[in-house]
């Protein structure tokens, strides 16, 4: 997947492989190899340091993923009606070109950042630190991170985010679980969006579609909705954030964090098996628990965390 069709290679970390950059020069003669795991290598670095500095203030950050057009954006919109003013909110949105997803989060009174990633399919860590310097984030409870629509790569990269949401919608089919493994492997909660339209697309089988996700060893809860018909449906998902939010300051209390789940495929990398743990961060699947370690961020507040998986029922 990312390890040969080249998109670890982005605008947030080609500096390093640009000449004069750290991983410009490889010591062996296995260069695309080695680059490719030097740049895993910086993204889970960078990562451990976005996630050190969002707990510092108290934010929960969530990566959304879904294929184009599955409804991340409406989900926003909806969300933000139901609970913007019970909680601050803020958005990083991830798109190839335009600002088009941001805009329509700030015509909500919402701080939202454009990400734009070219030609690359998928958000990283440096990407995202970068957007972190333009937010306040004592301001901010919960941090949505809408990641470019991919069923595929998205997966396979840690942000410094807490919780991966997997939405799929109706007019997908109720197959792409059993086609896209990766990416229901690696969600904490799965959305089925635009569930207004069971009635009409009627081969669509919701029960089939859940099947397909528990046979991935799953557990991760199957919520149908409908963000733009039914507001109503928007509870349990409403529910989930909350929850998620005050089991995220209860961790911070107690000096620890939550890592989201992520592919086995990055353990390639690093000629390890999906439970390969590389200078204290995985990358396999799994609720892994690592030993405390400092993060120094740029902005020079070191943080000494666990950083660890809780099993989601």
């Amino acid at each position: 997947m990312c390890q040969t069709c080249g998109c670890n290679v982005t605008p947030g970390n080609e500096h390093l492989v640009r000449p004069g950059g750290k991983h410009a020069e490889t010591a062996s003669g296995h260069a695309a190899v080695e680059v490719l795991t030097n740049l895993l290598d910086e993204n889970d670095h960078q990562a451990a340091h976005n996630r050190a500095h969002l707990d510092a203030h108290g934010v929960l950050a969530v990566n959304l993923m879904s294929s184009p057009g599955s409804g991340k954006t409406s989900l926003l919109e909806a969300t933000l009606d139901a609970i913007g003013r019970e909680l601050r909110i803020a958005v990083i949105e991830g798109d190839l070109e335009t600002e088009n997803d941001a805009e329509r989060i700030r015509a909500k009174g919402v701080t939202a950042i454009q990400i734009a990633t070219g030609s690359a399919c998928h958000l990283d860590a440096h990407m995202v630190h970068e957007a972190l310097h333009r937010l306040d984030l004592e301001g901010i409870d919960i941090l949505f991170i809408e990641n470019v629509g991919n069923l595929v790569c998205p997966a396979s990269f840690d942000l410094g985010h807490h919780r991966n949401v997997t939405l799929l919608s109706v007019p997908e089919g109720d197959d792409k679980p059993a086609k896209y493994p990766v990416m229901f492997r690696a969600a904490d909660l799965v959305l089925l969006t635009k569930a207004d339209l069971l009635p009409v697309l009627d081969d669509f089988d919701a029960a089939r579609a859940e099947a397909y996700l528990r046979q991935l060893a799953s557990p991760a809860p199957f919520v149908p909705l409908s963000a733009r018909r039914d507001a109503a449906s928007l509870g349990p998902w409403l529910d989930w954030l909350r929850t998620e939010l005050n089991e995220q300051r209860a961790r911070i209390a107690e000096g620890s964090t939550a890592r989201p789940a992520l592919q086995p495929d990055g353990a390639l990398l690093h000629g390890g098996d999906a439970g390969h743990e590389h200078g204290g961060h995985g990358h396999g699947h799994g609720h892994n628990h690592e030993p405390g370690h400092g993060h120094r961020h740029a902005h020079g507040h070191v943080h000494a965390l666990h950083e660890h998986d809780d099993a989601r029922a």
